[in-house]
């Protein structure tokens, strides 16, 4: 089984969801980013994970010098079509691997997501763009 889909099952066993998993070389550092649908990761959370992944890797034989444990922050990554309906009518920026309308890079409001496929509101006009078009996708801090 690979990391994240190990990570993904044990943390949504947990009430967690998974955001990414960074790792920088096998056998060093292992960073986990995750998320709660409800006020968010609190420092508490991030040692309860902690504490229950040192001993599930362990146990798994992954390879690790050190594990960190993170909220996403303020500009969270958004992937899958489940984290563009969770933050529906919030700000995101977002890059595409191919251009559209001769440009690759765009800001504007989650209005729609059905089938694969965003509807971004960017300046009045509605911009349709495919999942899998998109190279990165964050929110939009709100301050």
């Amino acid at each position: 089984m690979a990391l994240y889909e190990l990570l993904d099952s044990i943390l949504a066993g947990m009430g967690y969801e998974l955001v990414e998993v960074e790792q920088s070389a096998p056998g060093k550092l292992l960073r986990v980013f995750v998320d709660r649908q409800e006020g968010g990761v609190t420092i508490d959370d991030c040692v309860a994970i902690s504490n229950h992944l040192n001993r599930l890797l362990t146990v798994e034989g992954i390879d690790y010098s050190r594990l960190e444990i993170s909220s996403p922050g303020l500009d969270r990554p958004l992937r899958k079509e489940s984290d563009f309906a969770r933050f529906m009518g919030k700000r995101v920026k977002v890059k595409l691997r191919i251009a559209m309308q001769g440009q690759k890079n765009f800001a504007g409001f989650i209005r729609k997501i059905n089938n694969g496929v965003l509807d971004l509101e960017i300046e009045g006009r509605i911009l349709q763009v495919e999942l899998n078009n998109l190279d990165k996708a964050r929110l939009v801090p709100e301050i």
